[in-house]
């Protein structure tokens, strides 16, 4: 297929996103051409490189060591951006540095962190490696790191250089990690898209399979939502905040179980499960498009438990959200396949019914 670019237009800055088969083999080149600084650095995690850290080499994008550091939630707070700076400090990395993000979400957005305040900022370049980074985490600049009270409660806004996504690289990615990405593709349906909806829901089997028809269009499609989104709002100051649907529960349910059962995306389908509840609850949404998106999910594959947790822990959790403003909650809820609204008057009796309909312990 013909390599898509895509480019994201934002007040602070203008990037491209390149989306190819095999356009990690040439990000050499491509990072030359928008010449940025040569003294290069990747961080990256060991298990992505132990998979791809040899075809990595032969880019000549650096010949510095990379820096490694632990990948996962449990480990993206600011201990582990330390260790970044230490790396760039010990060899004398000046603002003549390109930092090269090589991996999943967490990695994107600890090293993205470590660019946008080292030396107060240096050259930024994503290269996501799992389905999710893809579609979603490695754009829009969004950078940061957990609390021990709350998701990415410590971060800026940085917009990188430059975003090159190979789907081939997807071909190592685990199963689960795989249908982890797909939640934030079908999120992308529910905000913006009914026909990218219908894509994930009738060709589920193309996509698992990962054939470059299947997954291209659908990156693609979740790419460039992404960027009109954010050309239209780079600070989450109105409509980018229809990218938050499913992560105000989901942010909690990884919170309450300290970032170590779920995946990020299985946590945002459990929260669009619970954002879809409170939309029919309230008249917003019809069943039929409630039971669609619940049908889609499911259709998946099987999400990890949550008959065990409690609404009261997951509602505590949602007071430290970062969208809570001015005391008040602001809540995405759907209101049909490809569209949206925003309220901020939800009240703690509709949380818990939504929550105990989806599956939380009273």
């Amino acid at each position: 297929m013909d390599p898509v670019r895509i480019d994201v237009s934002t007040p602070s800055r203008t990037y491209r996103v390149t989306i190819d088969d095999g356009a990690l083999d040439r990000l050499g080149r491509l990072i030359n051409d928008i010449r940025l600084p040569e003294r290069r650095f990747v961080v990256s995690s060991p298990l992505v490189w132990r998979f791809h850290g040899v075809q990595f080499g032969r880019t000549g994008v650096t010949s510095e060591q990379p820096i490694l550091v632990p990948d996962g939630e449990r480990y993206k707070h600011l201990a582990t951006v330390s260790r970044i700076y230490d790396a760039l400090t010990r060899v004398n990395a000046d603002r003549a540095t390109t930092l090269v993000t090589f991996g999943g979400g967490v990695i994107g957005d600890m090293a993205g962190f470590a660019a946008a305040t080292y030396l107060r900022g240096v050259s930024l370049v994503h290269v996501p490696t799992t389905l999710l980074a893809q579609v979603d985490s490695a754009i829009g600049g969004k950078v940061g790191v957990n609390h021990a009270l709350g998701k990415n409660l410590i971060g800026s806004f940085y917009q990188p250089h430059a975003v090159v996504v190979d789907p081939l690289l997807l071909a190592t990615l685990p199963r689960r990690e795989f249908r982890a990405g797909l939640y934030e593709v079908i999120k992308y349906g529910m905000t913006s898209s009914a026909s990218l909806f219908d894509r994930v829901a009738k060709q589920r089997k193309e996509i698992f399979a990962r054939t470059a028809a299947a997954l291209t269009p659908i990156i693609a499609e979740s790419c460039r939502i992404k960027a009109d989104v954010v050309a239209t709002d780079e600070r989450e100051a109105g409509p980018r905040r229809i990218l938050n649907f499913g992560h105000t529960a989901g942010h909690a349910l990884e919170s309450v179980t300290k970032y170590r059962r779920y995946r990020h995306g299985e946590a945002v389908a459990y929260g669009m499960l619970v954002a879809a509840e409170l939309a029919r609850g309230r008249g917003a949404l019809a069943e039929t498009d409630r039971q669609a998106l619940a049908d889609v999910i499911a259709s998946l594959g099987p999400l990890p438990p949550i008959a065990d947790l409690s609404t009261s822990h997951i509602l505590e959790a949602m007071k430290h959200d970062k969208k809570m403003v001015a005391g008040r909650l602001h809540f995405v809820l759907p209101t049909t396949v490809g569209a949206t609204t925003i309220v901020d008057d939800v009240t703690e009796k509709e949380m818990r019914a939504a929550l105990k309909q989806v599956g939380f312990k009273t």
